[in-house]
């Protein structure tokens, strides 16, 4: 055959090739809007309750003391340690402040907390608690991480460090002595209050909407959801998330079977030869997953649902733009990075992080990976995987796609197992407990900058979705080294510093209270 024919042959082949199908893409919609939110314009809270903030300032040791007995409780979720001892003693402390009702809830895994405290009032506040924390790491803490030890750090002041210090035991119980110190002054809160915590958030909540469930009509009276937390960075700057993604963890596994590999036991490397390997089959069940630069996903109908940025969302961002832009390089060096994902500027960062979901290997697990050599050829091997999903994304439709991706693509012997998944959360700023917060950040000369959403997960749905509520996270006070050794927070500020110390940071928990009475 002469060259002419071959390549008449060739061009033959290649017009009767299909197209290529056109690879998926995170979408990026072009907002409507320049309008940019402004928390400023929100009026401060007026109130002054100066009372109450001297019960507070003359109380301060006792006040300090309960956050270390806190702390001192082990309460690791992940391990079931002191997780019993920890709940006792949130109902012990409810019942100490004479809320009405008080119980150990159980449920399917560790147990709940619920308490009410009905003072009559024309509002009622739910208070989201988590009462679990991390494991702790065996090296790197300076002190006993569940002695509950003060520390002078040089650049912020003494400091509380342990586990659970910031995340979230030490701004919980500091929520607890504001509402001690208005019942102890006035007799009697400004709201009623409802407390369900729980003790599996570190294991991502997967029985918390049983504990929803068994109040869930009398949740469903309350004006809004209220989260006190450590929010201020070490500059004293604080964001004030309107939402969180929401997320489906899970494990990918492949071990030999009857499509190949050893099905027992690990076998001597030398037998690659003969015999397949479930790492190499994981490995591209995994690559099958998205584009080779690992930044798209090919799952079809992984991006369908997504919708545009509303025009809330969309005000919201643009007014988090100048500051984003701002912190680029210091958000760079916290990180550790040298550029962002495919090249993207600043401001795409913002968009991707805000409004597409993320889809990440966590963890990969085969084999010896100790020190030296040691020949083997797996029998299992194991990624974990987790996607961040937006508002319309749900974990049973990506099970779905996923699963009929994987056996669309010759890998239906790849396990694929959920440990966590629950969708995104969403709250509007206009929501009265929304103001009333921003409001009392304004007294404080502290305005937050108002993000649509967290680019992490948190199991607010719960009370967005089942309940309707409007949900706020907020508080003074600066903590950090959540999940790490040496977790922190700030008691006494160093003399200069913008972040409040315990007794303010309880004060704003008070004028929020009151402010929210009042909205």
């Amino acid at each position: 055959m002469g060259a002419g024919a071959v390549a008449a042959a060739g061009g033959a082949r290649a017009a009767d090739t299909p197209a290529p199908t056109p690879r998926p893409k995170a979408p990026k919609t072009p907002f409507s809007t320049t309008e940019a939110y402004d928390a400023a314009k929100v009026p401060a809270y007026k109130g002054q309750h100066k009372d109450v903030y001297a019960y507070i300032d003359a109380h301060q040791a006792e006040h300090l003391e309960n956050l270390r007995r806190w702390v001192r409780q082990r309460s690791i979720s992940a391990q079931n340690d002191g997780v019993q001892e920890m709940a006792r003693l949130v109902e012990a402390d409810l019942k100490a402040l004479g809320f009405q009702e008080t119980a150990i809830v159980p449920s399917s895994g560790h147990p709940g907390v619920w308490g009410y405290l009905d003072q009559k009032a024309k509002k009622t506040l739910v208070v989201y608690m988590m009462y679990d924390v991390q494991p702790i790491e065996p090296t790197g803490w300076s002190v006993d991480a569940f002695a509950g030890e003060l520390v002078d750090d040089p650049k912020l002041g003494q400091v509380l460090m342990a586990r659970g210090a910031t995340n979230q035991k030490g701004p919980e119980r500091a929520f607890l002595n504001a509402v001690a110190s208005i019942l102890a002054v006035k007799k009697k809160l400004p709201v009623n209050l409802m407390i369900l915590a729980e003790g599996e958030e570190e294991l991502g909540s997967p029985h918390y909407p049983e504990l929803i469930a068994k109040y869930e009509s009398r949740l469903k009276t309350a004006d809004g959801v209220f989260f006190p937390m450590n929010s201020q960075t070490p500059a004293g700057q604080v964001t004030m998330p309107m939402g969180v993604k929401g997320i489906w963890y899970i494990e990918l596994e492949t071990r030999g079977g009857p499509q190949g590999g050893p099905k027992e036991a690990e076998v001597h490397g030398s037998h690659k030869s003969i015999l397949d390997s479930p790492v190499w089959r994981l490995a591209h069940a995994l690559a099958s997953l998205t584009t080779p630069d690992g930044n798209t996903c090919l799952v079809p109908g992984f991006y369908d649902p997504i919708r545009p940025p509303n025009l809330e969302e969309q005000r919201l961002a643009n007014g988090v733009l100048p500051q984003w832009l701002a912190d680029e390089a210091a958000r760079k060096d916290a990180l550790k990075v040298d550029r962002w994902m495919g090249g993207m500027t600043a401001e795409e960062t913002l968009y991707e992080n805000l409004f597409n979901p993320s889809f990440n290997i966590d963890g990969l697990a085969s084999g010896y990976t100790g020190v030296g050599a040691k020949t083997i050829l797996p029998h299992k091997a194991v990624a974990k995987v987790d996607v961040r999903m937006v508002p319309n994304q749900t974990p049973a439709q990506l099970m779905k796609q996923f699963r009929s991706y994987l056996d669309a693509q010759g890998f239906a012997d790849v396990k694929i197992t959920q440990l966590s998944g629950y969708p995104a959360a969403q709250t509007t700023v206009e929501a009265p407990l929304v103001k009333a917060a921003i409001g009392t950040f304004n007294k404080y000369g502290v305005t937050p900058t108002v993000l649509p959403r967290l680019a992490g997960s948190a199991p607010y749905y719960v009370f967005t979705d089942t309940l309707k509520l409007p949900l706020v996270t907020a508080g003074l006070g600066h903590g950090s080294r959540q999940h790490a050794p040496d977790e922190y927070m700030v008691i006494r500020p160093k003399p200069g510093s913008k972040v409040a110390g315990l007794a303010e940071a309880e004060k704003f928990y008070v004028d929020l209270l009151y402010a929210l009475a009042e909205a």
